[in-house]
């Protein structure tokens, strides 16, 4: 008879996300020492080996992949019971996995989960930054209950529910030779120095990825950890920036730039809510999921 335990199930799901032990260690707040010695115990336990041993980390092998799968719809219950039962008892706290693209977890995540938190004192969020495509992965594959991506990926096999609309603009000094400009193609920047996000953003990627798609680099000269720090090195004539328009209008109350409409067909994204089933969903990830799209 099996005799694995919740922590069991939740440390080989992170250990198969993570891609090593020891990420999965760290993700589950176990020693490693104490991780190892519970993979061991299952597949001693089952009498096959359950992960691939390589030199830069593990990977699952065929029953590894089938016990991730049933680890998954197992705890996925068990959130679902948590979400139903939450309502009767106030001490059990439930907890939402979502992604989010840059744009939507910069620009309007804030405020619509700032007033779903305050009603919903029970309820944990697991916020995560990540690639539109990334993100429809994680969702279609049960590692996250919901997902914010852009309109630019394919969405088959998902359901999906209208979240915002994000206009990309291209923001510069007032006294930048483009600052005349009232809207300009992408590819007609690409000249110019850029004031870029951090290494690992979403809207960063995607804009490199334009980028490379017209044939250039962009020419960052340095990245940074938000919109608003972007603008203000833009206004002190360091480079350019690609902002959303929310962005741009916020900041343009108190520094010297302007926002020039990127007239780009990707430049002009449909946010947009994804989920696998809406019904299968835990209680409470369907009312933040309402929350959300009640907000559009």
């Amino acid at each position: 008879m099996m005799r694995f335990d919740l922590t069991d199930l939740r440390l080989f799901l992170h250990v198969a996300e993570a891609g090593s032990i020891t990420g999965g260690a760290q993700r589950s707040h176990l020693a490693l020492a104490s991780a190892s010695a519970r993979i061991r115990g299952m597949e001693e336990e089952l009498g096959v080996p359950l992960l691939e041993r390589e030199r830069r980390g593990v990977r699952p092998t065929p029953a590894g992949r089938a016990l991730v799968h049933h680890a998954r719809t197992v705890l996925e219950q068990l959130e679902r019971m948590r979400g139903e039962l939450g309502e009767y008892a106030h001490g059990l706290k439930g907890h939402v996995r979502l992604m989010s693209n840059t744009s939507a977890l910069t620009e309007f995540l804030p405020e619509a989960l700032s007033s779903f938190l305050a009603e919903h004192p029970n309820v944990n969020i697991d916020l995560e930054e990540r690639l539109s495509y990334e993100i429809v992965q994680a969702v279609a594959e049960g590692r996250v209950d919901m997902g914010i991506v852009s309109d630019s990926v394919d969405l088959t096999g998902l359901e999906t529910f209208p979240f915002r609309v994000d206009q990309l603009v291209v923001v510069t000094a007032r006294a930048h030779p483009l600052a005349a400009r009232r809207e300009l193609r992408f590819a007609e920047v690409l000249e110019h120095d850029f004031v870029g996000l951090a290494s690992g953003s979403a809207l960063q990627d995607y804009l490199s990825e334009h980028a490379a798609r017209a044939g250039r680099r962009l020419k960052l000269r340095v990245r940074l950890r938000g919109f608003d720090a972007i603008c203000r090195m833009v206004e002190r004539g360091i480079g350019i920036g690609v902002v959303p328009a929310t962005a741009a209008r916020r900041c343009q109350k108190s520094m010297g730039i302007r926002g020039l409409r990127l007239t780009d067909a990707w430049a002009r994204r449909q946010l947009t809510l994804c989920v696998r089933r809406f019904a299968e969903l835990p209680l409470h990830a369907r009312q933040l999921l309402q929350h959300l799209s009640a907000s559009a």
